[in-house]
């Protein structure tokens, strides 16, 4: 098998509203847009996510109408506290405050328009 690309496929309310707050915040661009869905990706770090409205045919029956929950997506990033202080300049809600994890980990959350967890991370230790 020759795997050339993967992505992070979610179901979502609005896919529109999801996409657009990886566009505005973390410098994703668009890629794809369709009737019910929309791709973004962070080519910098391989990174492609497409979001799907919920109810969307191409999703099997029995997940149609289920939105992605218990589901992240996380960002390792060089400077954490700087993105902390860029998030909540630019009116970005931080849901989890910066922790220190006791294996080394550093990292703070914030939620999207649906609800979906971006975390933003670092491990430096």
């Amino acid at each position: 098998m020759n795997v050339t690309g993967s992505a992070l496929r979610l179901i979502v309310e609005d896919e529109s509203a999801s996409a657009d707050f990886l566009v505005r915040h973390f410098g994703f661009v668009r890629q794809m847009t369709g009737g019910d869905f929309v791709s973004v990706l962070r080519e910098d770090a391989g990174a492609t996510v497409v979001f799907l409205r919920r109810g969307r045919t191409v999703i099997p029956g029995d997940r149609r109408d289920v939105a992605a929950t218990g589901v992240g997506i996380d960002l390792i990033v060089d400077d954490l506290a700087g993105e902390a202080t860029r998030l909540e300049r630019e009116g970005v809600e931080i849901t989890m405050p910066m922790r220190v994890e006791s294996w080394g980990e550093r990292r703070f959350q914030v939620r999207d328009p649906n609800g979906l967890v971006v975390q933003l991370v670092d491990w430096k230790g």
